[in-house]
């Protein structure tokens, strides 16, 4: 493909990124929008997730235009093969689109590789520590954020000489607690887990239901794990249509499918 295809106009594709991160030198980072990619209909327009029933030729443009973005090659943005689970990688031999590892975190103290993770509603993490050269991007829904994805994150992390004390990591878009509606299984597996994560539920309008608040969730458990900084960017999927996907929306507006946003971080060359 021409390599102009790939440029990214700023006033349509607009990547949110977060005060903390841009403040580190060296990093860059971007938590995507729906905006700016080739993809029509109920993909439009930016979606990356190689999962979905998009034409794969558009997702991986998309994709391109996204690692264009950060400043590497298309081939240099690795996601994993996510299964909403504890489990976190080190970047070590890169893989093809849609063949990465079985995991739902990627860890690395390589330049010059963009290392991201897909969501529409679940909670995309990237962690930074500028001093020891290691960055990482984790996929926190609820399933693994209860069992201790954002933790692994971490150990992964200071296995390569990070230190979580001076580590900055930051909740990008992700569904929030006012349209995150939950059955009574779902908090009892919580209260088994915690009897305080009572705290991470408000009652909802259907009995027998409640509000589960997962950025609050996320964001909690990265500072129990004593992380220096953990920012929310306080940006809900079910809400901003405009620029989010949301699997919970698509599903009450019984859509076919979704797309998937791309959150990405990258320690520079």
């Amino acid at each position: 493909m021409d390599a102009q295809r790939h440029q990214l106009q700023p006033e349509t594709t607009a990547p949110l990124t977060a005060a903390p991160l841009a403040a580190l030198a060296g990093i860059r980072h971007a938590f995507f929008t729906r905006r700016g990619g080739v993809s029509g209909g109920l993909y439009a327009s930016l979606n990356t997730g190689l999962g979905s029933g998009d034409d794969r030729d558009r997702v991986l443009e998309n994709r391109a235009r996204a690692a264009a973005w950060l400043g590497v090659a298309a081939d240099r943005l690795l996601t994993p093969y996510q299964i909403h689970s504890a489990k976190a990688v080190i970047l070590g031999d890169v893989w093809q689109p849609g063949k990465g590892p079985k995991a739902d975190a990627v860890v690395a103290d390589r330049p010059g590789f963009a290392i991201g993770v897909g969501t529409a509603d679940c909670g995309p993490v990237l962690f930074a520590d500028p001093k020891a050269g290691v960055v990482a991007a984790a996929h926190a829904g609820w399933q693994g954020a209860l069992t201790g994805v954002l933790e692994a994150t971490l150990d992964a992390m200071e296995s390569l000489g990070a230190d979580r004390t001076a580590t900055i990591a930051v909740l990008g878009p992700t569904i929030s607690g006012a349209a995150y509606e939950v059955g009574a299984e779902f908090v009892a597996r919580f209260a088994v887990a915690d009897p305080d994560n009572d705290r991470f539920f408000a009652p909802a309008f259907r009995d027998g239901h409640a509000m589960f608040d997962l950025p609050a969730y996320i964001v909690t458990r990265l500072t129990a794990a004593g992380i220096g900084e953990a920012h929310d960017l306080g940006h809900c999927t079910y809400v901003d249509e405009a620029r989010c996907f949301s699997y919970r929306r698509a599903t009450h507006q019984r859509q076919a499918d979704y797309g998937r946003l791309l959150s990405a971080i990258v320690l520079e060359e």
